[in-house]
């Protein structure tokens, strides 16, 4: 490189363009969600097709009281968000029985990310509030990431860049709940 010139790499993802488009085209009236829900939460959304449109909304599972569903802008491959069904954001508001069901499924989907996934450690976490990090700070929702020895591999190093081996449709078929 000479002078100002910059050096641009280009990471092709067309699978990107369906979900950048998706929220765009939908209006807020026609969007179905559960009597308590918020029509603009992407997991009350989920909550209400149930199962209707799973493969779409990358629900991988669901519980009485949970819901667990690939984050679109992952971290890293299988990273799941593991969330209550009820529109609630803070941790007192769960009640004993969602904190149990909560706790029990994450312990289910990091053992089933790494039995189909074979990570080798993972990275759990809760953000409460937009302060802390919270995208969708009315809905909480728990971050399983799953990682594995070396997965930040040289694009993060070169050009602040990540790459992800996995289409999403594809960890969802590995991963969704029979």
């Amino acid at each position: 490189m000479m002078g100002n010139e910059v050096n641009h790499e280009i990471l092709w993802a067309p699978w990107r363009m369906a979900y950048i488009k998706s929220d765009k085209d939908k209006e807020p009236s026609s969007v179905k969600t559960a009597p308590d829900g918020d029509s603009q939460c992407f997991i009350c959304q989920a909550v209400a097709d149930a199962c209707e449109h799973d493969c779409e909304r990358l629900v991988v599972g669901r519980s009485e009281r949970t819901i667990a569903i690939l984050n679109r802008f992952p971290y890293n491959n299988g990273h799941l968000l593991i969330a209550p069904k009820r529109h609630i954001a803070r941790l007192d508001l769960l009640t004993p029985e969602e904190q149990c069901e909560l706790m029990n499924e994450m312990t289910f989907w990091v053992g089933r990310i790494e039995e189909k996934m074979n990570a080798e450690g993972f990275n759990v976490g809760l953000n409460l509030g937009r302060v802390a990090g919270a995208g969708l700070p009315g809905h909480m929702h728990w971050h399983i990431v799953p990682r594995w020895n070396g997965d930040a591999n040289f694009m993060t190093t070169v050009c602040s860049a990540k790459s992800i081996p996995q289409a999403l449709e594809a960890a969802w078929a590995l991963l969704k709940r029979e």
